[in-house]
């Protein structure tokens, strides 16, 4: 039945003016949204000079930042690396000892393109709401240098850069608490402003504000992509960058694709080589995050895009891939293992809460991945060099195996559900290093505007181990990250790496939006008495359970 409404709904567009779809053999030349389940918000889809689709997306406090996806039909990603290398922007990104963080901080809405005439990437993205960045590389894998930032207080918020026909660089963003939007012509390099003028209004479509700024050159047109929070993304155009501008929906409270979703609406326009249009935006889907989904579009003879949608007007959960044969990738995001002992570097899914300190761990073939306790706490949130990972999929969960034999007395390692609020399993040594205890640890919690520690979390439940004898210790989380489940996470634990027991039962993973961030996986190891101790993280792995 379902294979059949959706050849029917194929065979419609492909009656439309929709280039390139093919009713036979439908159910094999279909997506399905979301293509990636997983927190990758505020995206800039552009073409690199390869022809391959390259994603720039928001990661906040996270380091590096600014991460990179690629792909060659908008569906299959893989991960490419990161815009910025280390998070430069204050001592906060560091966890110093002072007690200053960055939660909520970092890489918001910004904007990724290639230059032609230099053969230059450019990343700019504004920090903190003060200032201005800009880096730059030779590829999307790097390196990737601090080329400038923009002083003055500067603030290029959700921000797009166009890269016009004669190499003119604009930039176009919210000001004034998104009130009006601007439109700032660079100076030849890039890396100065010559001249900002404002544009638009969100009042002449009748909303009290806009964000998420992108721009286009269309058919001599230009084009700017923007979206009233949480509800309607719009589309203005005009003849001149400077205006004046008409705006008018695309995407206006649409049903989401994955079921308890919100509607999308932030987001990038994207040309395919045979010419057909898609606007890829996001679904709010917590516990996970906002989850990128894809639809095409079609430009009508007013110059302005429409949406396509399924039949009850919504955004449908399945349409025509946009581009085929489809292309082998290297990242597998379904299933991913990373033995430590085998890998040169940390890959590129890997992001660390906030800067690591690089003294304090090490990658070898002899021990994996060793993590040194970096930071004497009581508050996961405050610990260094814990390291995370994004989850995927409905029912994703990860498993970790450690060495624990150099841990020291007061350390606890483990593996948690990352977030403003999060609960872990893990090792505790204590009593001058003679106990040693499994535990369930829930509800640390953060102020969700990323203020302090409001919650240093409790034991729920504890198994004691012997401390001399053990050596090795496995842990995994399984979650429910559908926004339409029950949203339980779960815990257990190996002493052998094959029978896992669960521990403290199921802890609830919250859905507040103002963290922004989805939860994520994440490997930790800290101090509550004295630096000195360490871990040995010898595997890590993740399945996204669909």
């Amino acid at each position: 039945m379902l294979k059949s409404v959706l050849c029917t709904a194929l065979a419609f567009l492909a009656h439309a003016p929709f280039p390139g779809v093919q009713a036979a053999a439908c159910a094999s030349q279909t997506f399905k949204n979301p293509v990636l389940y997983e927190d990758f918000p505020d995206n800039d889809v552009s073409v690199g000079p390869d022809g391959a689709f390259y994603f720039s997306a928001s990661n906040f406090h996270f380091s590096p930042g600014a991460p990179i996806l690629r792909s060659y039909d908008l569906v299959d990603w893989e991960f490419v690396g990161h815009s910025i290398p280390r998070l430069n922007f204050g001592d906060g990104y560091d966890l110093p000892a002072s007690g200053e963080r960055a939660y909520r901080g970092g890489t918001w809405a910004s904007t990724l393109r290639h230059r032609k005439s230099n053969g230059l990437w450019y990343w700019i993205g504004c920090t903190n709401f003060y200032l201005t960045w800009v880096f730059t590389a030779p590829s999307p894998e790097g390196p990737w240098t601090q080329a400038a930032n923009f002083g003055g207080g500067v603030c290029f918020y959700d921000n797009g850069l166009l890269i016009d026909d004669d190499d003119t660089m604009y930039v176009v963003y919210s000001f004034n608490d998104s009130k009006q939007v601007n439109v700032t012509q660079l100076a030849p390099d890039g890396l100065s402003t010559v001249r900002t003028e404002r544009v638009l209004l969100p009042g002449q479509v009748g909303v009290d504000s806009v964000e998420g700024n992108r721009m286009y050159k269309i058919n001599g047109l230009y084009y700017i992509l923007n979206d009233h929070p949480g509800s309607t993304a719009f589309v203005w155009k005009s003849t001149s960058p400077w205006g004046p501008y008409e705006g008018k929906p695309l995407a206006d409270n649409l049903a989401s694709p994955v079921p308890g979703g919100g509607a999308p609406h932030q987001g990038s326009l994207i040309e395919t080589p045979k010419g057909d249009w898609y606007f890829m935006s996001f679904t709010w889907a917590y516990p996970s995050g906002r989850l990128p989904v894809l639809a095409p579009i079609q430009f009508q003879p007013d110059g302005f895009p429409t949406l396509i949608t399924d039949a009850n007007n919504a955004w449908a959960t399945s349409y025509p891939l946009p581009i085929l044969p489809r292309k082998p990738l290297n990242f597998t995001w379904s299933q991913t293992n990373y033995p430590f002992t085998t890998l040169p570097t940390l890959p590129p899914p890997f992001e660390w809460n906030h800067n690591p300190d690089t003294s304090k761990f090490t990658l070898s073939r002899e021990t994996g991945l060793t993590l040194s306790t970096a930071t004497v706490t009581t508050d996961l949130y405050s610990a260094r060099n814990t390291l995370t990972h994004r989850m995927h999929g409905e029912f994703p969960s990860a498993t970790v195996e450690l060495d624990i034999r150099a841990m020291a007395d007061g350390d606890r390692a483990g593996l948690a559900a990352f977030r403003d609020r999060s609960a872990y399993i893990g090792v505790h040594k204590s009593a001058g290093g003679d106990k040693m205890e499994i535990v369930a640890m829930f509800n640390m919690t953060l102020d969700e505007w990323g203020g302090p520690t409001l919650d240093l979390g409790r034991v729920v439940e504890a198994v004691e181990v012997d401390a001399a004898a053990l050596e090795k210790v496995w842990f995994r989380v399984r979650l429910d990250a559908r926004a339409s489940g029950d949203h339980g996470a779960r815990f257990e634990y190996s002493l052998d790496g094959e029978v896992f027991v669960g521990l403290g039962g199921v802890y609830e993973l919250y859905t507040g939006w103002a963290f922004f961030m989805g939860y994520r996986f994440a490997v930790f190891n800290y101090a509550t008495k004295a630096l000195g101790g360490s871990v040995g993280v010898l595997n890590f792995a993740t399945e996204s359970g669909e």
